[in-house]
């Protein structure tokens, strides 16, 4: 009996000092519950509690429960308000004029480029968000982009003055050189923008419009595929360095088998969401040779002048990438 009380009190003493040295991080996500990206999210930190014996927990907010705007999230991480966050790189442009290539106008158009892309910017990426105080743990694009209108999209002067939704500033130098009035909003303020007419139409993905009950509003879904935008989660560096090293290399090990896993996610996300927009009423169609053609035209003109104004780390990356893909 004596000898149960010794083992039940060394157990006992062992969970007090596991949970004494656990730590719990809040994960911020602009991004309702039912998101695909919030639902990795969540998928990513059950597994983190599991390979890390309990010691990092991580609690997903989604819906900016934690009060942090999109735009806003990479100076968040930096600053430690909170010590983890997934969000839309290309919305951190206002802070890093490179995370512009997140989203670049056809630069990277479907799955295929996008993987390519990110394969070539990653490095820069890392770069970026290490002098940021933080370190990259995954990346996840959404589905292409296309244009919610309460009108089919079939050439370029449909778009002529339309007040469009467009989420960064390549989106609206891209409906800009169209002829469209695109106004910059981050996703939370689009619905009720659409609800009271300061957008006619929106510019985003599948995913989105399933997300928004778009089809309440609009009923049609032109298939542009003019960008796949890139989703990242990544940590305060002050919080990941209070880490032991064997917690950042099960995380690390962790992130890197999840994210091709997550990519498979999201190309499901977008065959499925197209089936419910299209349950729902809404017309879905792919865009017209000669608006491809206008779409590719003046999308070279963006990244030509992008590689001048974003310096040397921007210009190089595009012209790697171009070369990668013979664009």
């Amino acid at each position: 009996m004596r000898k149960l009380v010794y083992v039940t009190a060394a157990a006992a003493a062992l969970m007090v000092a596991q949970a004494a040295h656990a730590v719990t991080w809040d994960m911020s996500s602009a991004f309702p519950e039912t998101n695909f990206h919030v639902k990795n999210a969540k998928k990513f930190a059950e597994e983190v509690s599991r390979v890390t014996d309990g010691e990092v927990n991580i609690t997903v907010h989604s819906g900016g429960a934690l009060g942090i705007k999109g735009p806003e999230a990479l100076s968040s991480v930096r600053d430690g308000i909170v010590p983890i966050a997934e969000y839309s790189f290309e919305q951190q442009n206002g802070e890093v004029p490179f995370a512009s290539l997140g989203a670049m106008p056809g630069l990277a158009m479907g799955f295929k480029e996008t993987r390519t892309l990110v394969d070539t910017i990653r490095p820069a990426m890392e770069e970026i968000f290490q002098e940021n105080n933080q370190k990259l743990l995954y990346v996840v694009p959404w589905p292409g982009q296309g244009v919610y209108a309460d009108r089919p999209i079939e050439q370029v002067d449909d778009l002529a003055g339309y007040k469009i939704r467009a989420a960064n500033a390549r989106a609206v130098e891209f409906f800009e050189a169209l002829g469209a009035a695109p106004v910059l909003l981050p996703w939370a303020e689009v619905v009720p923008s659409l609800a009271t007419g300061v957008v006619k139409g929106v510019s985003t993905s599948s995913s989105s419009g399933v997300d928004g009950k778009f089809w309440e509003f609009l009923s049609d879904y032109t298939r542009f595929d003019w960008a796949n935008p890139l989703s990242v989660v990544t940590v305060n560096l002050d919080s990941w360095n209070a880490l032991s090293e064997e917690d950042q290399a099960a995380i690390t090990e962790l992130a890197a088998k999840l994210e091709p896993q997550f990519w498979d996610v999201a190309r499901e996300e977008d065959e499925g969401n197209l089936a419910k927009l299209r349950e729902n009423g809404m017309d879905v169609s792919d865009v017209s040779p000669e608006l491809a053609g206008q779409i590719a035209e003046q999308s070279e003109k963006i990244w030509d002048q992008f590689a001048e104004q974003a310096g040397d780390r921007a210009a190089d990356a595009i012209s790697e990438y171009r070369e990668k893909v013979g664009k």
